[in-house]
């Protein structure tokens, strides 16, 4: 629970979910701008400032959990160049992406020994090491999370990319109840014994981190 968090994790998560989430939507908003659709601009999303993109729920779970969601970016999928299904994939693509990117970035301090993950001696401010730990951590769930293939995620698009053509129309039948299979997932699967986004995003998570930090996570 958000109580029971001490104070520099709190902190180390608030600073985090500022940047990750920031980044996240500015990117969906950059992209489908460059495909020529002036939605994100006109609805103010196409900025840094964190205030249009925050989310208060998706961003309380991202506190607790270490995953969660920011308000998505609005596009106009007939006003991107070519209007194909590519664009909006690369619209879609484009948040997790640039988790993935930031993650990169925050682990090569460690790489080049500038930093270490000690956990803070302050009862109130997070260590270096510790704010840049969680920053790969969690851009690095929010990135798995996002790719889960269930509307309203981003990964329900770049599914629907390149899944076979038959499937468009089980996606199609799928997609109003995407938010209540969610929720069972992330709520109800867990207390019953059934942790599926454990199981799925648990092993890359992993791998992952390894793979960036040069240890085995």
């Amino acid at each position: 629970m958000l109580f029971n968090l001490n104070l520099p994790t709190l902190i180390s998560r608030v600073i985090v979910l500022v940047i990750a989430f920031t980044v996240h939507e500015f990117a969906h908003a950059a992209v489908a701008t460059a495909f020529g659709d002036e939605t994100p601009r006109m609805n103010g999303r196409l900025t840094l400032n964190p205030l249009p993109h925050l989310d208060v729920v998706g961003s309380l779970l991202l506190l607790v959990a270490g995953f969660g969601w920011a308000k998505p970016v609005p596009i106009n999928p007939y006003a991107l160049q070519r209007r194909s299904r590519a664009a909006v994939m690369w619209v879609s693509l484009a948040g997790p992406l640039s988790n993935l990117l930031m993650a990169i970035l925050g682990a090569i301090p460690w790489r080049l020994n500038l930093i270490s993950f000690a956990p803070s001696t302050s009862k109130i401010f997070p260590s270096v090491g510790q704010v840049v730990l969680e920053f790969i951590i969690i851009n690095l769930t929010l990135m798995l999370f996002n790719l889960i293939p269930i509307a309203p995620l981003d990964g329900e698009k770049v599914a629907e990319y390149f899944f076979p053509p038959s499937w468009a129309q089980f996606m199609d039948k799928i997609r109003p109840y995407g938010p209540m299979i969610l929720l069972l997932i992330v709520f109800l699967g867990p207390t019953l014994g059934f942790d599926v986004l454990g199981w799925v995003m648990g092993p890359p998570l992993q791998a992952l981190l390894g793979l960036l930090l040069g240890v085995h996570a």
